[in-house]
């Protein structure tokens, strides 16, 4: 195989190679991009869930302040904690909560130490409520904000409704702040529209614990005696500092303006499937990321999707189809590269063999001029022995030149390198005389001779049409025949010659004669035959043809 062929194939996998690369990188790209974006919203989706769980413990610490207050001043407990709270104000500083509170312990069918404080802390009788078959209560005796909402709430008894009971019963129990399940606050009854809600406790212990305790609750026996509430394998309970919480408003506080940028979120009380949806917004996508809430004691799920599929997907979708495009247009660069090396190479080799063309023809050329020259000399030295002065060597050599000019010319005119042999025998016999309606007659079948048989045919008839105007038939004294056949791979020429005025003699053979029968045996391979007879004379000439090519 060529060096060069080598070298083109080898260029052409490298080409490919190098696209395959450019193909894989791109690949690399847009998979190392689609996991950068979903990095990067794992990122967001986590910080946001920072931010809630954030909030979340702000708010906690609110309620740790409120009951270190509350404990440090139980007299005026009521007093000093709006005061704070509406110094503090929580919802500006830490929005989401729908407001703090205090439920102090109540023994059941002994709601006046409840009312009574509600009477101090509001100016007006606002009774506890309602009806428990509980031993103990734990009824709302402040709350703040104190707007329309939160004082629906004022009185209620949050100990005898069952979710609210097990979220206090745990913070009782572990002295930690517990969240409730989902509940519909109280305060959903003065709301133009409901949400769900959950409520965070955190207990409140007497400064000095009871030395015996019962199932039941009792009362102590002092100057504005606080209730407090016991229980088996458990501290005594003075009361719980709380915050109720509206889902949907603690969401939209944490969240501000970023939720204009997520395409969906969902919050769940819980974990796992049974978990209850209390917030949603806009439409959860296929690639939502799962982050963990820490409310007080419970986790709760939060999922979020941002749907930015031209970052997710069309980012590396676009670095994907730039590198194929970017492959694809080497590869075709090469191509094109290589079809104009290909071009160039074949214009070089036309032109190399238009060159040896040229070199041949120029060849061929000096071989025939050398060969025509060797003719032309043959025939003037031929002509020249039988020629008896200057004048008939110039007849007998201009006619047997034109002969030999005339095959040529029928060669050069038709452009071919085949000539038919009936035109020669037609040219000759119309120069010598013959009338036309005979010369049609010469319709025998079409064989064609190559050049070297052409000009010997040329010369052979051209000799016997000037023997025939001399001594024969074409003097006009006698009748000519001319005819011509293929046998097999040969040819026969049949001259023949009658009514002549005399017998022909020939004994002896002239120097036409034997030019004639030099050109059929030693250039055409052939044989030459005379045969005279009573006023006639028959030639015939028969050479081979020579093999198609």
């Amino acid at each position: 195989m060529r060096t060069s062929l080598w070298a083109d194939r080898l260029m052409a996998l490298s080409v490919r190679a190098i696209g395959l690369v450019i193909m894989l990188a791109a690949l690399a790209a847009a998979v190392a991009s689609f996991f950068y974006n979903k990095r990067q919203e794992a990122d967001q989706a986590e910080r946001i869930a920072m931010q809630v769980n954030a909030r979340l413990g702000d708010q906690l610490s609110i309620l740790e302040a409120v009951r270190a207050l509350y404990q440090s001043d139980r007299t005026t407990g009521g007093t000093s904690v709006r005061a704070y709270l509406a110094a503090l104000q929580p919802q500006t500083r830490a929005p989401g909560m729908q407001g703090v509170g205090v439920a102090i312990a109540m023994a059941r069918g002994a709601p006046a130490p409840v009312e009574a404080r509600l009477r101090e802390n509001y100016g007006r009788d606002i009774t506890a409520w309602p009806a428990s078959d509980q031993p103990i209560g734990f009824p709302i005796i402040l709350i703040e904000p104190d707007n329309a909402l939160n004082t629906a709430a004022l009185g209620y008894d949050m100990y005898s409704e069952a979710t609210r009971r097990e979220a206090m019963r745990r913070a009782w129990l572990t002295g930690q702040a517990a969240a409730s399940g989902v509940v519909n606050l109280v305060q959903e009854r003065q709301a133009d529209h409901t949400q769900p809600g959950f409520l965070i406790y955190v207990p409140v212990y007497p400064e000095r614990p009871l030395i015996d305790g019962g199932a039941a609750a009792r009362v102590e026996e002092e100057l504005n005696p606080p209730t407090i509430a016991t229980a088996v394998g458990a501290r005594p309970l003075e009361a719980f500092v709380y915050a109720p919480f509206r889902v949907h408003d603690l969401m939209t506080a944490v969240l501000g303006e970023q939720i204009e940028g997520i395409e969906g979120i969902e919050v769940f009380a819980g974990e796992g499937p049974s978990a209850l949806r209390v917030f949603s917004h806009g439409r959860l996508g296929w690639d939502a990321h799962e982050q963990k809430l820490q409310v007080a004691d419970r986790q709760w799920t939060m999922r979020i999707s941002y749907g930015r599929f031209v970052d997710r997907l069309g980012r590396p979708l676009a670095i994907l189809l730039f590198g194929v495009a970017i492959a694809f247009l080497a590869i075709q660069l090469h191509q094109m590269q290589h079809r104009r090396l290909g071009a160039f190479q074949a214009l070089a080799e036309e032109k190399e063999r238009h060159a040896e063309d040229r070199e041949l023809m120029m060849g061929e050329m000096a071989h025939r001029m050398k060969n025509a020259f060797a003719r032309i000399s043959a025939l003037a030295r031929i002509t020249l022995r039988e020629s008896m002065d200057l004048a008939d060597f110039e007849r007998r050599f201009e006619g047997r030149l034109q002969a030999l000019s005339a095959s040529k010319q029928m060669l050069v005119a038709g452009a071919v390198d085949m000539v038919d042999l009936g035109a020669i025998i037609r040219r000759e016999l119309h120069v010598a005389g013959w009338p036309a309606e005979r010369l049609v007659g010469l319709a025998d079948p079409e064989i064609h001779l190559g050049e070297d048989a052409a000009q010997a045919i040329s010369l052979a008839v051209h000799e016997l049409v000037t023997n025939s105007i001399k001594y024969g038939a074409l003097a006009g004294r006698g009748d000519l025949r001319v005819s011509w056949r293929r046998e097999g791979d040969e040819v026969q020429l049949d001259w023949v010659e009658s009514g002549l005025s005399d017998t022909p003699h020939i004994a002896t053979e002239s120097f036409g004669t034997q030019f004639i029968r030099t050109l059929i045996e030693r250039q055409l391979k052939g044989s030459w035959t005379r045969r005279a007879g009573d006023h006639s004379l028959a030639v015939a000439i028969r050479w081979p043809l020579p093999a198609p090519d």
